[in-house]
């Protein structure tokens, strides 16, 4: 007899509407606890608006969002006890010391433990008495997961947290990122561009584009479903019009996304085929689209 696992976060046709005219529309997906969720898709594609659902930091239009099994609007106090969050700019006063953020956030949480906020300052090379602004970005990003990890949260989100590190710094948090889970108790959910990030450390991907779900499922699943296939352009025409699900052309020739169970219409002497890398999947399922604002 098998069990279904139990999950950290439940998404079920959530759907928001904006008098701009976008909608996130009917997005559903689970991440089940004790795994890391990548959270792609192109600027604009509703990735932020989703975490802002998640948060409850806008009201959704339809669907139901769970958090280890509670209501995320019913049941928030409790939802947000459990959630640790960490965004792409810290959220601390700049003139707090290290020292005052944990006076500040063990007021907010009834699970605070000093003894493992020390830890954390100790192990990510915090000191308590410099003040958030003299912090590097990476070390903001420390103390934000630091503040996370001392009040038990059980699910992270995080928005972008590599975003302007280095790749030393991305790195060493991919490795925090992975030592996290290694009790089976947490379960991370975090957004980016950064498509190395999610090669390293993703156990599962969710793609947003258009506000519509592409693809929820595990990463390797996701990018054994694609290929590239490289040929002239003659071939390109004399092609069944859904044989690609995104080409770029160039003036000798293109590059097509294909799905893996199309391979056989392809000539195999006419073409080079190539594992597709997540970018590429992003890339080509977005031909003629750009966007440079998040939503």
């Amino acid at each position: 007899m098998t069990t279904t696992p139990p999950m950290a976060l439940s998404v079920t046709g959530a759907t928001k509407h904006y008098d701009s005219g976008f909608t996130l529309e009917d997005v559903t997906f689970d991440l089940p606890a004790g795994y890391i969720m990548g959270l792609i898709g192109p600027n604009g594609a509703g990735k932020s608006t989703l975490i802002k659902l998640i948060l409850n930091m806008i009201r959704r239009d339809a669907g139901q969002i769970q958090v280890l099994g509670l209501d995320a609007i019913a049941d928030e106090e409790a939802v947000k006890e459990q959630l640790g969050v960490v965004f792409d700019t810290s959220y601390f006063v700049d003139t707090w010391s290290v020292d005052k953020v944990e006076r500040v956030m063990r007021g907010m949480y009834r699970t605070w433990r000093h003894e493992a906020f020390d830890g954390h300052l100790r192990r990510f090379g915090l000191d308590r008495g410099k003040k958030v602004k003299e912090l590097s970005r990476g070390m903001q990003m420390k103390l934000m997961l630091a503040v996370a990890l001392s009040h038990d949260a059980r699910l992270l989100i995080l928005d972008e947290p590599t975003s302007g590190l280095d790749v030393l710094a991305r790195d060493e948090l991919m490795d925090i990122l992975a030592a996290t889970i290694e009790d089976g108790e947490r379960s991370i959910l975090f957004s980016t561009h950064i498509t190395a990030d999610l090669e390293r450390a993703a156990d599962f991907i969710t793609y947003i584009t258009r506000g519509e779900l592409y693809f929820t499922g595990p990463k390797d699943e996701f990018e054994d479903s694609f290929r590239i296939v490289k040929a002239g352009l003659d071939l390109l025409d004399r092609l069944p019009a859904k044989a690609c699900v995104g080409v770029h052309h160039y003036s000798t020739g293109f590059d097509a996304l294909v799905r893996s169970e199309n391979l056989p219409i392809f000539p195999a002497d006419q073409i080079v085929v190539e594992p597709a890398s997540i970018d590429d999947i992003i890339r080509l399922t977005n031909v003629g689209q750009s966007s440079l604002g998040e939503v």
